[in-house]
């Protein structure tokens, strides 16, 4: 298990350091969130070619984890060919390191987030590496399902959120329809469970990433209080007027139904 890991480490930080030469050249670093995902599938990819067997389960892990990256890494391919220069977040990072940003970028962005996306992977790692022939169907009924409302949550929260943006109708607006009426961050809620979900399925048939749980509680904490919810909120607070009712009806994580307009007329029975 522990060559698995190193292995694994050491192609991460090969290609975050190939990633970091390339975002010089196009100077955005941008490109680093465009890899998270598919980070995750060629984690997964390897972890399955070093293991000591091939199981159902760990081949049923290996797939989550690539249908996953393949589908969030094409999203902000995307996302990100359609935008105008490079991320605000980065842009703002760029301004508060000078000089020298290029090179403080190395570490401060490209290594830093391969060591966290190394760390969140451990269950996926582990669960490949020491998976054995006796699966626990519950458990692994359980991590399927979180994935899978995990992953509902996170493609189509993306997905209509891109097709609110791209109606210029819209600019300056909240989007507050379909998924985002029932919680103000869905993408966030469903990578959180999808992580949760890879833990379980891992440890359904390799009990021995059981110690792993600190991995999905790291990435929740994140989505949560540092990279996630909490910047998201910041800024649409500070550039939208409307976002204020947004918050007053609208869970901010966990899905729920909307809280009524206080200032709607009632509507007649």
């Amino acid at each position: 298990m522990g060559s698995i890991l190193l292995i694994n480490g050491l192609v991460t930080i090969a290609i975050m350091v190939f990633l970091w030469l390339v975002s010089r050249r196009l100077q955005d670093v941008s490109i680093v969130d465009i890899y998270w995902g598919p980070g995750f599938a060629v984690i997964a990819a390897l972890s399955l070619y070093q293991a000591p067997q091939v199981t159902l389960h760990n081949t049923i892990l290996a797939s989550l984890a690539a249908l996953w990256g393949v589908r969030l890494g094409t999203y902000l391919l995307v996302r990100w060919t359609q935008k105008d220069g490079e991320d605000p977040r980065y842009a703002a990072m760029r301004r508060n390191r000078s000089p020298n940003f290029e090179l403080k970028s190395l570490w401060i962005v490209f290594l830093f987030q391969s060591l966290i996306m190394w760390v969140v992977a451990l269950p996926i790692q582990v669960g490949i590496g020491g998976s054995t022939d006796q699966t626990q169907m519950f458990l692994m009924t359980v991590g399927l399902i979180l994935f899978a409302i995990g992953f509902f949550f996170e493609a189509v929260g993306d997905a209509q959120l891109a097709r609110f943006r791209a109606d210029p109708a819209n600019k300056g607006k909240v989007m507050d329809k379909g998924l985002w009426a029932w919680t103000r961050h869905p993408n966030y809620f469903g990578d959180a469970l999808i992580m949760w979900g890879f833990y379980v399925t891992a440890v359904a048939g390799a009990p021995s990433a059981l110690w792993t749980v600190f991995a999905p509680a790291i990435m929740t904490y994140f989505l949560l209080r540092v990279s996630g919810v909490a910047m998201m909120e910041r800024g649409l607070s500070q550039t939208k007027p409307e976002y204020a009712d947004y918050v007053a009806r609208t869970s901010v994580f966990i899905p729920l139904p909307p809280k009524r307009d206080a200032n709607a007329p009632a509507k007649s029975v």
